[in-house]
């Protein structure tokens, strides 16, 4: 994909998430936050000994929920960079939820176009004035490694998005737009994860991203 095609995608959410609706509140959300396995709802310790780095705080708004119903990998780096892939997702999320285009939290788990695309995201959101409310589900994640010799120095981290029930709100007004779910409700992303020197920490380097993927619905 290119510059281009990854600065629209933030255009692809709000219009994913906008629409015409009501200003009810979201409907309870059974199940929500919850996931079936690792990574964990919380950035907490990992397998790779995530407990040692001071990692930033990704908390979320009562109203919005991140689901990672993602299986951990039993290599120990794959499982690392899978948990820091969710904890870049989180941050993301984080910097739209609080209105900061230079929020923090995605510096710390991405760099290179991944941060870019994170900042350019969230400059959407604010520009708009939107936020985002109800579930965000992430699935059918997927680990490999990229490179040559026993130790790979990136893994390629894939997933999909489901955010069907995931709604556009107005910042100003609380206002949340809902729309039924299509195929503009899912997405695929593709995230090359490297580790950090003397760090437990992996940072998203680059992403790309699928709109109105059919491998993600049903």
């Amino acid at each position: 994909m290119t510059a281009a095609t990854l600065t629209a995608t933030a255009a692809l959410l709000l219009t994913a998430c906008g629409g015409d609706g009501d200003d009810s509140s979201p409907d309870d959300i059974k199940g929500a936050g919850e996931s079936s396995s690792t990574p964990s709802a919380s950035a907490s310790a990992s397998a790779s000994g995530a407990a040692d780095a001071d990692r930033p705080d990704v908390s979320l708004p009562e109203d919005l929920k991140l689901v990672f119903d993602f299986e951990r990998p039993s290599d120990t780096d794959q499982a690392a960079a899978l948990e820091d892939a969710a904890n870049y997702i989180r941050a993301l999320n984080h910097g739209i939820t609080e209105q900061d285009v230079k929020d923090p939290a995605y510096s710390f788990y991405s760099a290179a176009g991944a941060s870019r695309y994170a900042e350019s995201q969230i400059q959407e959101y604010v520009n708009g004035g939107w936020t985002l409310t109800g579930e965000d589900r992430y699935y059918q994640a997927e680990t490999s490694p990229v490179g040559e010799g026993e130790k790979a120095k990136s893994i390629l981290v894939t997933f999909c998005e489901d955010q069907s029930k995931a709604y556009g709100k107005e910042v100003k007004t609380g206002k949340v737009h809902r729309t039924e779910e299509s195929l503009a409700s899912y997405q695929r992303f593709n995230l090359l994860m490297a580790p950090q020197q003397d760090s437990p920490v992996w940072r998203a380097q680059q992403i790309t991203v699928e709109g109105r993927a059919t491998e993600c619905r049903g």
